[in-house]
């Protein structure tokens, strides 16, 4: 796992310098004139991911989308609609049954898929003539970080190519590659900020068997991302959450036992600090995830530092890392294995 985590940047930079290509080559077959909705599925991470690129997408065009879970989605999205649907379906594996029974459901529809897949002969890529392929390489640990990181960034390049061929000004298209192509050096950079301070948090907080994760915005999926890769390799009852939905009932439950990490993006320090404050007045131990040498913390409050200078549509690619490294670190404190926990599998059939 700890492997894989380091081998993100070049993941990254291996990933986007094919996929706007590809994505282009993609979005010129479909028929955006008549395009109805644009739907994300996925299971576990690769939801997430659609979670992250479903905010940009709505964030950046005028599309109609949604995102559901792929086990969910047959009974959902069940009619065949007038104008022309795409479901974008995201598996590292391209194996996932819930994945391609999504899969079979959209396309018995009448609907166009696009999959997007770390492995380029998966039953997904086979059975999808429009795919991406991300540069993640072989992911061996079952905790998946490097196929999620990939994977979102292919289908962030779909997005933007949706974005431009809907009418996206040229410029703002480009400024937003040029971020979408820092985004390796970023990753690179926040290892380097939050690694050591991603340990020491692990062994302060290693008593402890609850934890609550809080984003907003685009990091909402990197809260629920982060909280999964805690169940998975820790053994610990983690939850995400939106930031605000939070207070609407389960922050009663916080106190000296229950870890708060809060994700900060840009333009939040007033709620995260509002927050982390409150949260420290129950006793909790409260964590801020966010951009170096942004703002002083409240006292008592502790700190992750990701790069800072974010594009905030593409952010959930940072802010996930140093979740990542305290999931890591915090099995390994404990004695687990990260790579291997003991009731999950790679592939779910």
């Amino acid at each position: 796992m700890i492997g894989e985590i380091y081998e993100q940047p070049k993941a990254l930079a291996e990933t986007l310098s094919e996929s706007l290509s590809e994505a282009r080559r993609i979005v010129e077959q479909l028929d955006l004139q008549n395009l109805g909705m644009v739907y994300f599925t996925g299971s576990g991470t690769s939801y997430h991911a659609c979670l992250a690129a479903y905010y940009a997408l709505s964030s950046l065009t005028r599309i109609f989308a949604s995102s559901l879970p792929a086990s969910e989605f047959p009974s959902w999205v069940r009619q065949a609609q007038r104008m022309e649907n795409v479901l974008v379906a995201i598996s590292q594996s391209g194996e996932s049954s819930d994945v391609m029974a999504a899969v079979d459901s959209a396309t018995h529809s009448g609907m166009r898929v696009v999959g997007v897949t770390n492995t380029p002969q998966s039953s997904l890529a086979n059975s999808t003539g429009l795919h991406m392929i991300s540069k993640a390489g072989p992911e061996k640990a079952v905790t998946a970080t490097k196929s999620f990181t990939a994977t979102l960034a292919a289908t962030y390049a779909f997005v933007l190519e949706l974005a431009r061929a809907s009418g996206a000004e040229s410029q703002r298209y480009e400024e937003l590659s040029s971020e979408l192509r820092k985004i390796p050096r970023q990753v690179e950079e926040t290892l380097r900020l939050c690694d050591s301070r991603a340990s020491s948090l692990a062994s302060e907080l290693k008593e402890k068997e609850f934890v609550f994760l809080l984003g907003s915005g685009p990091n909402y999926s990197t809260a629920l991302e982060g909280a999964l890769k805690l169940k998975e390799s820790c053994n610990l009852y983690a939850e995400g959450f939106a930031t605000r939905e939070f207070l609407h009932g389960p922050t009663q439950l916080v106190d000296y036992r229950t870890p708060v990490f809060i994700i900060r993006s840009e333009g939040e320090a007033e709620q995260a600090f509002y927050l982390a404050e409150s949260f420290r007045r129950f006793g909790a131990p409260t964590v801020i995830v966010a951009g170096k040498n942004e703002a002083a913390l409240p006292t008592g409050v502790m700190n992750l530092e990701v790069a800072p200078d974010v594009a905030e549509v593409f952010s959930p690619l940072i802010y996930v890392i140093p979740l990542q490294l305290h999931a890591y670190y915090s099995s390994v404190i404990r004695g687990l294995n990260p790579d291997r926990p003991e009731k999950l599998k790679k592939v779910v059939k």
